[in-house]
């Protein structure tokens, strides 16, 4: 794996969202393709965060309209952006999670997805165990990264 920290890639932040934000309105912004997860901020530190999975769960499980507080997934793996791909790479597959809000003194800075970390991973396969359901980031001959689940 090349050596290289969580804050040389670009990591994009996504909008944070209120605990008291409507599940439906999160499963809105998270219809859009640019928003992978929503990362639950309260005054700026990351309380939570809500994924495609979460909304799934919420949607088999009641008929209510819970807030974003009531589904997210909690508490929150972070990652700071002077740890290393390596590292960041290994603390996915510690927590079994896709998405890593990153943080720097406690305060939201953006989001590392694994989707972010398969062009640099070296030849090799990423397993990551998310919602027991194994997730495979595996390289090729041309050099790319293929990701199943």
């Amino acid at each position: 794996m090349i050596e290289m920290t969580v804050s040389g890639l670009e990591v994009r932040a996504p909008p944070t969202v209120s605990p008291d934000l409507s599940a439906t309105e999160a499963a809105q912004d998270l219809r859009r393709p640019a928003v992978p997860a929503l990362v639950v901020c309260v005054d700026n530190s990351v309380v939570g965060i809500v994924t495609e999975s979460d909304i799934v769960a919420m949607v088999a499980e009641t008929t209510e309209q819970p807030t974003v507080g009531e589904i997210m997934s909690t508490p929150v793996t972070t990652i700071e952006p002077t740890a290393t791909l390596e590292a960041a790479t290994e603390t996915m597959r510690a927590a079994g999670v896709r998405h890593l809000p990153v943080v720097t003194d406690g305060s939201y800075r953006g989001l590392l997805s694994a989707d972010a970390l398969s062009p640099y991973l070296s030849r090799g396969k990423l397993e990551i165990e998310w919602h027991g359901e194994p997730l495979h980031v595996e390289s090729t001959d041309t050099e790319e990264f293929s990701m199943s689940g």
